[in-house]
């Protein structure tokens, strides 16, 4: 289990390193306000994004007949109408979007923009048909490779342009390498049909994503498009930066533990009380590991995060140093619903992940009002963490309700996470090797607390396939 793991894990850091190294890299080469602007493209994209995503990526996972050719190119067919559609909607709609974020100048670029959802659609599905098999270095070079050849573009980009173009022309280099790469790693021909039936499917199991992924949109950029409409563009790139440099670990833990969890958990038939007790011991073990993960994030952030924002980017990001740790916490908080979500998913259950986060997403007229009347960041982060704790609880309860999961295996490791939390944010004014050390016993009492996971990690069922 551990090669297997350890692959995935290595392989999604690698590419949301260099990814977190090419926004560190851009923030630090141009204007805070320049970077501001660059920051509202993710926003952009991710309006297009919500708006057409159905989750194929995941059901040629968890589908029966996902290893069937023809449903593999069917999938590939709906997924080039969704990506054409997209760009067309973003380009429409680019001046709409720059007007309401208050930047009518980049207007442009938003159009430009409207090229990733196309080449996006164009990946080969097969990266992920082989994961099935628990065959990962395809997605992974798939990742990697890309956000390599765009951290490099940075520099010879930033010497032409020296504004938020540097950005943008970044992100189409990781689009276009991310379509050839996905062609020259697969096994299979890409083929595209459009399939009536297939797309009745596709859209019976992804529309609750389709509404996940704009309630995801408030999740992940609700709280910034406030920021930046109502608080100006130095501080989007302030908050901007401190959700880039908490999140980015959240978004590898939770793609590595489905990578690595939705297809064992899909193999199992709970038709057997042998099989039903392999799935809970499975659907245990990756919740366990996800709020470990999320735990070593807060404590990492806690010790090592001022410090490197005052090395890496110096001076002008000074004020976001406050408000890390109380980032890294709502990061954690999400990043522990997605493993309720990837064991609701292994059964074809889609809608839970949308209805815990209309909890979170219930917040943002309150942080609105926070942003109006106050202008207070801090509040504004701290009503967010209010949101995630009501979305986690609200994923277990479903996972309890709906999937027959018991949660008894969950209460002392979340126990020992809130004992993680509460140390990052209280001993922040401790020695460094204080706070080491204390962190350290607490995450230690989390591995030991976590049964599941640590007799899945022993067993060492699976190892992956070259």
């Amino acid at each position: 289990m551990f090669r297997s793991a350890l692959l995935i894990l290595s392989g999604n850091a690698t590419a949301a390193l260099l990814l977190l190294a090419r926004n560190l890299i851009v923030a630090r080469m141009i204007p805070v306000a320049d970077y501001g602007v660059a920051a509202t493209f993710a926003i952009a994209m991710a309006v297009v994004e919500m708006a057409s995503a159905l989750g194929l990526q995941q059901q040629i996972v968890q589908a029966r007949n996902g290893d069937d050719p023809r449903f593999q190119a069917a999938l590939q067919g709906f997924q080039v109408l969704r990506g054409a559609l997209s760009g067309a909607v973003l380009f429409v709609c680019a001046g709409l979007i720059a007007d309401a974020l208050n930047v009518p100048q980049a207007a442009w670029a938003y159009r430009v923009m409207a090229l990733v959802p196309v080449l996006n659609a164009l990946v080969h599905f097969d990266i992920h048909r082989l994961n099935r098999t628990m065959v990962f270095w395809p997605v992974i070079l798939t990742g990697a490779v890309p956000a390599l050849l765009s951290v490099l573009a940075v520099w010879p980009l930033a010497l032409h342009f020296g504004d938020y173009r540097v950005m943008l022309y970044a992100i189409v280099v990781q689009a276009v390498a991310t379509v050839l790469i996905s062609h020259l790693v697969a096994q299979r021909p890409y083929r595209l049909v459009l399939d009536r039936a297939v797309m009745a499917q596709s859209l019976r199991f992804g529309w609750p994503l389709l509404v996940n992924g704009i309630l995801l949109f408030g999740v992940f950029n609700g709280d910034k498009l406030i920021v930046g409409r109502e608080l100006g563009m130095e501080v989007l790139a302030i908050f901007a930066m401190g959700f880039t440099l908490t999140l980015t670990p959240t978004l590898v833990m939770a793609k590595s533990a489905q990578n690595f969890f939705l297809p064992q958990l899909s193999a199992v038939d709970r038709s057997t009380p042998e099989e039903e007790a392999r799935f809970i011991h499975l659907a245990m073990a990756s919740m366990q590991a996800i709020v470990l993960m999320g735990a070593i994030l807060v404590a990492g952030v806690a010790l090592f995060a001022p410090a490197l924002v005052n090395l890496v980017l110096g001076e002008k990001y000074a004020s976001l140093t406050p408000y890390l740790v109380w980032l890294a916490v709502m990061q954690a908080l999400r990043v522990a619903k997605a493993g309720p979500a990837i064991v609701a998913l292994a059964g074809g259950q889609t809608a839970n992940a949308m209805i815990a986060n209309l909890l979170r997403i219930a917040t943002l007229p309150l942080c609105w009002y926070v942003a109006v009347t106050t202008g207070n960041l801090l509040t504004i982060i701290i009503i967010g963490i209010a949101g995630e704790v009501l979305g986690h609880a609200a994923a277990l309860a479903m996972i309890r309700a709906r999937s027959a999961v018991p949660l008894r295996a969950m209460v002392l490791p979340q126990g020992a996470a809130v004992l993680v939390i509460v140390a990052a944010v209280t001993l922040a004014p401790a020695a460094l090797a204080s706070q080491a050390l204390v962190q350290a016993v607490l995450l230690g009492l989390m591995v030991w607390c976590s049964d599941d996971l640590r007799r899945h990690a022993r067993r060492h069922p699976l190892a992956p396939q070259y």
